[in-house]
């Protein structure tokens, strides 16, 4: 069968078949009505059987014809389906998020996510975990299409601004000697096995978290590596050891740990956000645009959140 079938086809035949007229239907198509005839008999010579049976006096629907009828309009239907969503997906109102984080910014992460969905509840997010550099890794690529980082380095090809900022806290074992009062000095931990994420995950913010150590002249040694915040909290409450960690991660801890502030100069580490320089897609800028609405101003996107 000839494929040329073109959509115009498909609008007039289902005008004659809904009309059964073909006077109203070329008038409803704005169109002549000798034209329309020619292009319903040049679909039937498409299709190699007769849609209508033409009297004088009626036109009727054949059996092929009829069974034609609801293909046509579902055709019509899907393909009008197709480019409505195409246009959304075009606009930032629907289509699909990757988005990459680190575990330990999965309160924030969480808070914006919320107000994005809110703002676009047809797009499909799909959530990927690792260390910053796997993020960064994963822009990069092209696989995530925003990232949310802690202290990442600066990279030429990326785009980072400031979310969220906090101090950094020393946890300890419950039963350790400091756990009887509410500050610690970074000196004091010196002793003891020090559990962490590896330095691979990012030199940037490996070297902010053990600032505090190194500020009191300690030699920074990692006894155990850990790949998430939830394990490396979970060893300290066991009496494995303690650990430097951000503010956030010790909001809720188990009953075998202890928080405590940090004397001595501050460190702060940084929650950013990530994007490939240049990336304006619509969908991409709403969710910036979600994001500032939970900062409550415009993201300083430079080349490194200062």
């Amino acid at each position: 069968m000839d494929q040329r079938i073109e959509l115009r086809h498909l609008r007039y035949f289902l005008a004659v078949a809904e009309e059964l007229h073909f006077g109203r239907a070329a008038q409803r198509l704005h169109i002549a009505q000798p034209a329309l005839s020619q292009q319903i008999r040049q679909l039937e010579k498409i299709v190699g059987v007769e849609l209508f049976r033409r009297t004088s006096r009626s036109v009727r629907l054949t059996e092929a014809g009829a069974a034609f009828q609801p293909r046509a309009r579902n055709l019509l239907g899907r393909l009008a389906a197709d480019l409505d969503e195409a246009g959304r997906v075009g606009r930032g109102e629907a289509g699909r998020l990757d988005v990459a984080f680190i575990t330990s910014a999965t309160a924030i992460i969480s808070e914006h996510l919320r107000a994005f969905s809110c703002r676009r509840p047809d797009v499909q997010v799909k959530l990927h975990d690792g260390f910053t550099t796997d993020v960064l890794a994963a822009l990069e690529r092209g696989t995530a299409d925003v990232g949310i980082v802690r202290d990442a380095e600066e990279r030429d090809d990326i785009d980072l601004s400031l979310l969220a900022s906090e101090r950094f806290v020393a946890v300890i074992p419950a039963e350790h000697p400091a756990a009887r009062g509410d500050r610690v000095e970074a000196r004091a931990l010196a002793a003891e096995p020090l559990i962490l994420f590896p330095r691979s995950a990012g030199t940037h913010a490996f070297d902010l978290n053990t600032q505090p150590l190194r500020n009191a002249g300690i030699d920074v040694q990692v006894a155990q590596e850990c790949s998430n915040w939830h394990t490396i909290i979970m060893f300290v409450a066991a009496g494995l050891g303690v650990s430097i960690a951000p503010y956030s991660v010790t909001t809720l801890l188990p009953a075998g740990a202890r928080r405590l502030e940090l004397d001595g100069p501050p460190t702060v580490s940084r929650i950013l956000m990530a994007t490939r320089r240049g990336d304006d897609r619509p969908l991409l800028q709403a969710f910036i645009a979600a994001s500032e609405s939970i900062t409550g101003r415009d993201h300083d996107r430079t080349r490194s959140a200062r």
